[in-house]
This record gives C-alpha cells, structure tokens and sequence, in this order.
C-alpha cells in the first residue's frame, strides 16, 4: 500500500533583536498581524523593559523611569526570549553571531537594538541616564542655596531627541519658583531655528511662550562647543556665562558588524523598514539612520517593518510605508502640553500644541499597539499631569489619533 506523505513546512522564524520600546511594538504588531504565521525570538541580553521618557522627572520627585520584567511582558505572548546579545549579521547565511559566540538562524531579522550615547558637550552635566540622576540633584541644592546662579542647558548637534532638556528647564524654573530661592538665569541654548522647531511652527510657538512665562532665557542657532568654569563656549567662537551647564547626548550608531552603516554607524533603511541591500533584514528604531531617536517614531518604524514581514509571511496586510508623525508630550510644572508635527517645513505641515491629550492613551510614547498594553497590564502609569486629565476622556477611544 503506498502511503502519501506530505511534507509540512515549518513556519518562518522572525528574530526581533532588542528589548526595547521598538522592538516590543514589532513583536506585538507581528503576533496581531501574522498570528501562527511566523514564529518569533526576542533576542536582547536584557531581563526587563526600562521606560526611560520619565527618567527626567526624577530629580525633582515628580516621575521614576519604570522598570518592568521581560517575563511579566512576554507571558502569554507567542515570543522566545533568548537572553544573548547581537554581534554580527550574516545575512547571506540568515545567520546571527551572538556576543555569546552562538549562531542563530532566522527566516527574517529586525534588529531594533537601539543606539549608544556619548557626551556631546566636553565638561557639561551630560543628563544621560539614571547615573545623572543624583547629579543633577546636586545642582539643584546649589541652585536652591545660591551657590550656582546661571545654568545654560545646551543641544548639541547629534542629539536625537531635545523635549528631555527643554523639561529639565521648565522644571528646574518650576521648583526654583516653589522656593522662591533664585535670583538668577536660566538659559537654553540650541543650534534649533526656533524652540522645539521638530513639531512646527504653531508647537514651537507654544513653546517659546512657555518659556518666556517661565523666565527662561533662549538662544537659538548656535551650537555648543564645551563648557569651561564660568562659561559655555560655542562653536561659532562666542560664549555664553553659565556657572554650570547641562546637556543632553548625543547618540551614536552601533555599527553592527554586517549591516550597512551611514556615517555615523546608523542602519539605512527604506520607507518599510528594510535594510538597504539586503534581503530579509529589517530595522526600527533608534539604530537606524533616521535623524529624531524617540520611541513614538520607533513605534512607527516598527508598525512598518511588522506589516512587510507580515505580508512576506502570507497574512493579509498592505503594507504602509513610514510617514513619521511626531508625537511629544512636554513635562512642565502644571499640565503637560501635547505636541504634534507632521510634514514640518512643507506646504501641508501641521503643527498642534494643546494641554488636551492628542492622542490615546495619552502617555509619553505613542505607540499603536505597545502603549495599550502596557496600560492594560499596569506596567507604566501616566505622568503625574496627564492622570488629571484621564477621568475627562472618552471611555473606549484607543490607539494614536491627530
């Protein structure tokens, strides 16, 4: 009796590299798009998902960067963590080296790994993590008692994301208000054409009207070069008199041994998250050469990427190319004030700035599928501003919108 065998063709592995915010939105973009399509691994050397927006908040005992472990995120999900490191890409072989000298083979690779950071501006408070943390707590208490009387807060070229330090101001003039402990200067200083220039012309109006109602000092168009005692010196060969100054980063791409880097070691990749050159390679997120590194346009780069591998494995998508909406919601000492730019520079560019939530639920990364979640299992809870305003929003609106 002859017995027909037929042969079942394993479904395509998708190796996600990263734990971080776009490489939890791929994941789950993935499982509601593709469903028992596509396998999945997470491969990220990290055991918990940091939520770093609120990180600035801290200093002033306003906010805490949140902290929540893989295990509680992934449960129930259909995604493999494998708890190694990124080292190379052979994507000849669809083949990963990890850091711990293992290969892993997939059907397709989005590596969304973020990137590094740097000191941007020589002897400056580089606020770059929880380590700054404590050190800005310092100056705070110099400011309180008058032991540092002009602070200039500085972008350097580079830096991928500015709304940090524009809170930091606000909030700095903010607690310094509440004491009514200062008699001197606050000062921003940004190679910006205008304040927060990303989100448009009517937000960055906003903006600077809130500043200037905070008695906050702003330069703009000139780059910093380094801070020295008793002053900021710019790369135009000017200074600016500053007792301390702050800065944030600037990133730096990883240069992962096998992809494709720009000149500054970020991943090229298409309007759909392909890795230019290379076949079933995928990227989001900060690793890639896009100029802004925030975690609304990584959600975004994500979704992309997600629809194309998505369609790739059969599942019914039209994949939509990336058209970043930038998203920003600005800590400040009252409510927080809503940013959105869209087409910035272009005839059809719209600008919205608004202490209203411009999109749902209405925390500091916008994300179409992550966001939700997060809110759902309890993982991050909104700023404190933004909890004022839950009650007042329609039950059931979900999902980025404006």
């Amino acid at each position: 009796m002859l017995i027909s065998v037929t042969e079942v063709t394993p479904r395509p592995l998708v190796l996600i590299v990263g734990g971080g915010v776009a490489a939890l939105e791929a994941a789950l973009a993935l499982e509601a798009l593709a469903g028992a399509r596509v396998r999945m691994e997470l491969l990220t050397p990290a055991d918990e998902f940091v939520f770093r927006p609120l990180l600035v908040g801290e200093p002033f005992d306003r906010t805490e960067a949140r902290h929540v472990p893989l295990r509680e995120l992934l449960a129930g999900r259909p995604v493999r963590h494998v708890q190694d490191g990124l080292a190379a890409v052979d994507a000849a072989a669809r083949c990963v080296r990890t850091t711990s000298g293992a290969d892993r083979s997939y059907d397709a690779l989005l590596v969304a790994s973020g990137a590094r950071t740097a000191v941007s501006v020589p002897g400056a408070l580089t606020f770059d993590g929880p380590s700054a943390v404590s050190a800005y707590r310092e100056l705070l208490a110099d400011l309180d008692w008058a032991r540092v009387r002009r602070v200039v807060f500085t972008l350097a070229p580079g830096a991928g994301w500015s709304i940090p330090l524009y809170e930091l101001a606000l909030l700095t003039a903010a607690h310094l208000s509440d004491r009514g402990a200062f008699g001197g200067r606050l000062e921003i200083v940004t190679p910006e054409p205008t304040p927060l220039a990303a989100f448009g012309a009517q937000a960055s109006r906003h903006v600077a009207d809130l500043l200037e109602r905070s008695d906050i000092a702003v330069r703009t168009g000139v780059a910093p070069r380094a801070a020295t005692d008793g002053a900021l010196l710019l790369a135009d060969g000017g200074s600016v008199p500053a007792d301390r100054v702050v800065a944030l980063p600037r990133s730096v791409g990883p240069r992962i041994p096998g992809l494709p880097a720009d000149a500054e070691g970020f991943v090229p990749v298409d309007e759909h998250g392909r890795v230019v050159g290379l076949e079933h390679v995928y990227a989001a997120g900060d690793v890639t050469a896009w100029p802004h590194k925030q975690g609304g346009l990584a959600s975004q780069q994500a979704d992309a990427a997600a629809e194309t591998i998505a369609a790739w494995a059969g599942a019914p998508v039209q994949p939509a190319p990336f058209r970043p909406v930038l998203r920003g919601l600005l800590l400040t000492d009252d409510r927080p004030v809503f940013l959105r730019g869209q087409d910035v520079g272009s005839p059809d560019e719209t600008s919205t700035a608004s202490t209203s939530p411009l999109w749902w639920p209405a925390g500091k990364i916008a994300g179409r599928h992550l966001t939700a979640y997060l809110e759902a299992r309890g993982g991050i809870a909104p700023p404190p501003g933004v909890r004022k305003l839950v009650a007042v929003i329609a039950a059931g609106d979900r999902g980025p919108r404006g």
